[in-house]
């Protein structure tokens, strides 16, 4: 962390709570929380649901995990989302009286959490809930309760989750974005300003070879939105090899609709993962994504990026430079792209990839995040005018 501000003592923990939404599977989440958390040694985590086991060897493990009342509920831990009607009251039932300084990290329900007046709320947007609004039609169909008795309960509950989610836009004393395209988002639904910082990205764990395999890659949940359907449709399409890396609930489907130049290789570990993004010709990503942490990834393991030209990750990769764009949503689209890059039209240099992914590197992030909850505390504290404006340092002091 050379560069950064001096380095917080244990104490910090009195100064300062984070509060997530649901904390199950080690991710990219809860990768940027880990590296905020690194600038507040020992502070505590809060959320509505945690599976520790998942994050036992990750440094979010020193410190103290404190979960609401659906974890204690009959699979409250695994079957979480069947209580998501119940989430905004949980949120709202943890006391965070004791802490001057709230960081929330949502995508769902955590900046709704309940703070005084005499309590500063920063809350870091992932996106506002998709499922509620972006997503909404894809969710009633993917669910399967589109149609039927539930489909108009679940169209009510999601309806009141609207309401819900804009109702509490308010209760963020400040918004931060993990992208442009997601601060747009915020604008769209709450009308608030945010200022974005990007996610931290471990640019350093990966080596961008000069020498690459005759292999296209894509890693990626398996779900709906992600679109690796039309990634495997397109090579199916053009007979080139291709490797799928992750799991979800469309990996039964999937694997039946690949061809003979398609592999799955379903989750991996991260040195498996790691090594295929040193090796592959190409990365191909079709989702429209908040940030794409993925893309940054392959960038700085010298893979040029083929990309949904959509989201953030218009923001990460150059077209011409670190990548290049398909703009429709289709097998065709993503078809017609890989054939221009093959076509050689455009040279790919591992060196300008990694230093275009060195700009979102961990380093830069903290940088950021520190200076961003330094000065909105001292603003905070000028309005409040029995309280002297002071550097945040003090309340670690």
């Amino acid at each position: 962390m050379s560069g950064l501000p001096a380095a917080p003592d244990s104490a910090a923990s009195a100064g300062i709570a984070f509060v997530r939404d649901w904390m199950t599977v080690y991710a990219g989440a809860d990768r940027v929380m880990e590296a905020a958390l690194e600038l507040y040694p020992g502070a505590p985590v809060y959320a509505l649901v945690c599976q520790e086991e998942n994050f036992g060897e990750t440094p979010i493990a020193s410190h103290p995990i404190r979960t609401s009342f659906i974890q204690r509920l009959p699979l409250g831990r695994s079957a979480y989302r069947m209580y998501l009607p119940l989430m905004p009251l949980a949120i709202e039932q943890f006391d965070l009286r004791a802490y001057p300084i709230v960081v929330s990290l949502s995508h769902s329900i955590a900046k709704g959490v309940l703070t005084r007046a005499d309590q500063l709320h920063v809350c870091y947007v992932y996106t506002p809930m998709r499922y509620a609004w972006d997503l909404y039609f894809e969710y009633l169909q993917g669910a399967r309760v589109s149609r039927g008795m539930i489909g108009p309960i679940a169209r009510l509950f999601l309806h009141y989750l609207r309401v819900w989610d804009e109702s509490t836009a308010g209760r963020p004393d400040v918004l931060i974005a993990d992208s442009r395209h997601v601060a747009h988002r915020i604008w769209k639904r709450y009308r608030r300003e945010a200022q974005v910082i990007y996610p931290p990205v471990d640019v350093h764990r990966f080596e961008p070879r000069l020498d690459r395999d005759d292999f296209y890659l894509t890693v990626s949940r398996l779900v709906p939105y992600k679109r690796v359907r039309l990634i495997i449709e397109a090579f199916n399409h053009l007979k080139r090899p291709l490797v799928v890396i992750g799991d979800g609930p469309e990996r039964r489907p999937l694997s039946r609709l690949a061809g003979p130049t398609v592999r799955l290789l379903g989750a991996q570990p991260d040195r498996v993962v790691r090594d295929h993004m040193e090796r592959c010709k190409a990365f191909v990503f079709a989702a429209e994504e908040d940030f794409g942490i993925a893309a940054v990834e392959a960038q700085a393991a010298g893979a040029p990026v083929i990309a949904y030209g959509r989201g953030g990750v218009t923001e990460t990769v150059v077209a011409g430079e670190t990548g290049l764009f398909f703009h429709e949503p289709t097998p065709e689209s993503l078809a017609d792209a890989v054939r221009g890059f093959e076509q050689g039209r455009i040279r790919f240099h591992p060196e300008l990839l990694r230093r275009s992914a060195e700009r979102f590197n961990r380093h830069r992030f903290q940088r950021e995040f520190l200076a961003l909850i330094d000065h909105e505390w001292n603003r905070f504290c000028l309005r409040q005018h029995d309280v002297p404006a002071r550097d945040d340092r003090s309340l670690r002091a």
